[in-house]
């Protein structure tokens, strides 16, 4: 278990608040689920396997940090995360994904996730291959010696070269490995950069594409089929003539590739799907029935609600790489439940889903927080993104709060996106310093409230222009 994952709640919770404002109860039943899957697995066999994780159901509009809590938890875990949405489901029979499709897309992000883990742990043996590899080629071995003459294996002056027949006379060898070791210098210098070697490399050729047209259920064929054709058709290499750093990340890379063990990277991939996976069900009221006539799109509503059902309770679900429990998947399902409520699934579903927690809509005073106050605050980007024009570009307080006001109110006069309207109000104030940033080099450019103003109030009292642009 990694010492991440045992973050006590207060932990976790303080992890969120770098990056999120404010929803402190959200934060809180997240921070609890994350923590319970610690303890469970610091409870002893057969009980172990009988707590069931809690999953949560997120209630509140779009774009008041819904997702960035489960996605910045996935990150904290160190898990494998999946995010989707629920109405891309349909009912089996009706055209649209199976529901067990994220089960598989979830695995296939955890074979990736430990591969790299793998990759990165294994690099440094895999650039020291490289290195012997690129010297091999810089200083080919002696050719064999003529078969006429007689190498004694304990004859005076000569020593074993290798597990081969081959022996060489002492000094010529000494000789030869002084010769390697100044190249070995050189080459981790730079001295040898200018330098083309010849290698045989892997055409990037992809497999013949198949697409297959079928009924829910039977996807994941396709990949499977790709799979099939991909070692059907193994890769052609060709020679190329390319420096020596690019042979060396090149052999690295190739090196990293044969030194990993794909079957303890899916073996340890599934095993981490089961126990730490999360998978965030997105607009999970849109499947939510809002009637009780049972006819039309309410039957295919409650139909995808069924199907949900297992995976969240608990199954098996045939992957590629293998089997895959669902017992101890976390899931984190949100909606904004304007047009129908929580009670609106069917008792099933509800129970599988025992911690609730209501999202609150965001004001100005979050909105200046949220522009200013996280890791990953949007003033710091476009401050960073200037600077790489040379712009030295600062924000007043009296300008954040101007900025703050005006997404407030676009929210209120036309549709209520939450946070997400920041983006487009930045975005559309720093139009004219964005697309003249190179000629700028230098300069310093300060954001007031009155350029603010001056830059967005046209927009913002157009009602109907708001709706397009903002």
């Amino acid at each position: 278990m990694s010492t991440i994952q045992s973050l006590t709640p207060k932990e976790i919770v303080a992890e969120l608040d770098k990056y999120i404002v404010g929803q402190a109860d959200a934060k809180r039943s997240v921070a609890i689920a994350l923590r319970n899957r610690w303890r469970r697995q610091q409870v002893p066999s057969p009980l172990r396997e009988e707590i069931a994780p809690k999953n949560i159901i997120m209630i509140g509009p779009t774009g008041v940090g819904k997702t960035e809590i489960a996605r910045r938890l996935a990150t904290l875990a160190q898990s494998p995360f999946f995010k989707v949405e629920a109405s891309k489901f349909t009912e089996v029979g009706y055209v649209g994904r199976d529901v067990e499709s994220m089960i598989r897309d979830l695995v296939e992000i955890a074979v990736n996730m430990v591969k790299k883990e793998e990759k990165e742990r294994l690099e440094g043996l895999a650039a020291a291959n490289a290195e012997e590899r690129i010297l091999d080629i810089l200083l080919p071995p002696p050719s064999a010696p003529p078969q006429h003459e007689k190498w004694q294996e304990n004859s005076p002056g000569f020593t074993v070269k290798s597990d081969s027949a081959e022996r060489l006379p002492v000094e010529t060898e000494d000789a030869e490995n002084s010769t390697r070791e100044k190249f070995r210098d050189m080459l981790r210098n730079g001295k040898l950069d200018d330098r083309e070697v010849e290698l045989d490399l892997e055409e990037t050729r992809s497999a013949p594409m198949v697409e297959i047209m079928t009924t829910s259920g039977m996807e994941d064929m396709q990949s499977n089929l790709q799979d099939a054709f991909s070692k059907i058709f193994p890769k052609k290499k060709k020679k190329r003539k390319i420096t020596i750093p690019e042979a060396m990340e090149a052999i690295t890379q190739e090196e990293m590739e044969r030194l990993v063990d794909m079957d303890k990277v899916i073996a340890d991939a599934l095993q981490r799907t089961e126990e730490s996976g999360i998978i965030f069900l997105d607009e999970i009221d849109k499947v939510a029935s809002r009637s009780s006539g049972g006819q039309g799109p309410e039957v295919s509503r409650e139909g995808v609600q069924r199907d949900l059902l297992p995976i969240v309770e608990g199954s098996t679900v045939t992957t590629k790489h293998g089997m895959v429990k669902t017992d101890h998947i976390l899931f984190i399902a949100s909606g904004a439940f304007h047009l129908c409520k929580p009670s609106d699934l069917i008792p099933e579903l509800q129970g599988r889903f025992p911690i609730r927690v209501e999202l609150s809509s965001l004001g100005k005073e979050e909105f200046v927080r949220i522009l200013t106050e996280p890791e990953s605050a949007l003033v710091k980007q476009y401050v960073a993104m200037m600077a790489t024009e040379g712009v030295e570009l600062s924000f007043e307080a009296d300008a954040v709060e101007e900025l703050a006001a005006i997404a407030v109110e676009v929210n209120d006069k036309t549709e209520e996106i939450g946070a997400r309207r920041l983006h487009t109000v930045m975005e559309r104030m720093l139009d004219q310093l964005s697309f003249d940033a190179d000629a700028r080099d230098g300069e310093s450019f300060t954001v007031t409230a009155d350029y603010v103003k001056e830059q967005l109030q046209d927009v913002v009292e157009d009602r109907d222009l708001s709706q397009f642009i903002l």
